[in-house]
C-alpha cells in the first residue's frame, strides 16, 4: 500500500473529482463483468464518488459501493439516487461472505494492502464470481499527453499498471487483460480542474501547485497540436484486469 496521506486526500476535492475525472467506457465495464446477466450483485470497492457505480447501474445491475473516505461517500450519495455508500476498506468490508457476483475497483487497487484485500475480496465473492480492477490511464503515446504527465508528476501510466498486476492470490484463477480506448473532451480549465483532483497535487505545497498549473496552462496554449483550440481531446487507454474466484 502506498502513502495513506495521499490515499485519503481526495475527500476535500470530492465534487471536483466527480466532475472532472473520466468515465468508463461501457464496453470495458461489460467485459469486466464477464458476461453477467443483469441484475447481478456488484460491489464497487473503493467507490470514490460513484463514477464506476453509476456506470454499472446503467447496465441494470445492483451495486453496493464501499468507500473509506467520508467526503467521497457524501458526494456519491448526493449524486447517485437510490444508492448509499457503505463505510469500509478493501481489507475490511461490512459485507457478508459469498454474496457478490462481481467485485470491481475503479482507480483504487494501487492503494490496497493487496494480500489482505485479495483475501477479503475472495471472502465476499461467490465461487465463480469475478474480480476486476479497472484504470483509465492516459495514452502517453501522444506527445502532449506525455508532457502533461511529466509536468503534473502523474503516475498510473500503462507501463506502471502492467507491472503492478501479476495475480490476485491463490483464491483466483489466471488474470486476463482487456484494453479499451476512449476520449474525454475537456476545456483547458477542465484539464487543470482534473489535475487538481490528483493525489500528488492535493498533497503538494501551494507553491508547487501554482508552478504545475502555470506550466500546464503554457503547454495547453502553445503545443502545436493544441494551440488555439477551445477544447482538447484527452485520450485514455482503459485497462481491465479480470480473474474468477476459484
Amino acid at each position: 500500500m502506498t502513502d495513506p496521506t495521499q490515499a485519503l486526500s481526495f475527500g476535500a476535492a470530492a465534487a471536483d473529482y466527480d466532475r472532472f475525472r473520466p468515465r468508463y467506457p461501457e464496453d470495458a465495464l461489460r467485459w469486466a463483468l464477464d458476461g453477467l446477466t443483469a441484475p447481478a450483485r456488484v460491489v464497487d470497492l473503493g467507490a470514490g464518488t460513484g463514477i464506476l457505480t453509476r456506470g454499472v447501474l446503467a447496465l441494470g445491475h445492483q451495486v453496493v459501493p464501499v468507500e473509506p473516505d467520508p467526503g467521497m461517500r457524501a458526494q456519491l450519495d448526493a449524486v447517485t439516487p437510490g444508492v448509499t455508500a457503505l463505510a469500509g476498506t478493501a481489507e475490511r468490508t461490512p459485507l457478508p461472505a459469498g454474496t457478490a457476483d462481481a467485485v470491481l475497483v475503479g482507480q483504487a487497487y494501487h492503494w490496497f494492502d493487496r494480500e489482505r484485500a485479495h483475501d477479503e475480496i475472495a471472502r465476499v465473492l461467490r465461487t465463480g464470481g469475478t474480480f476486476a480492477p479497472i484504470w483509465n490511464s492516459r495514452d502517453e503515446r501522444v506527445d502532449w499527453v506525455a508532457e502533461l504527465g511529466r509536468i503534473a508528476h502523474l503516475g498510473d501510466t500503462v507501463g506502471d499498471l502492467m507491472g503492478q498486476v501479476r495475480d490476485f492470490g491463490p483464491a483466483f484463477g489466471a488474470v486476463e487483460l482487456g484494453e479499451f480506448p476512449h476520449l474525454a473532451t475537456l476545456t483547458p480549465d477542465e484539464v487543470i480542474g482534473m489535475i487538481r483532483t490528483r493525489s500528488y497535487h492535493l498533497t503538494s505545497a501551494p507553491r508547487q501547485q501554482r508552478r504545475v498549473e502555470r506550466e500546464l496552462r503554457e503547454l495547453l496554449a502553445t503545443h502545436p497540436d493544441l494551440a488555439g483550440q477551445g477544447t482538447v481531446e484527452l485520450p485514455y487507454r482503459t485497462l481491465v484486469f479480470r480473474a474468477r474466484r476459484r
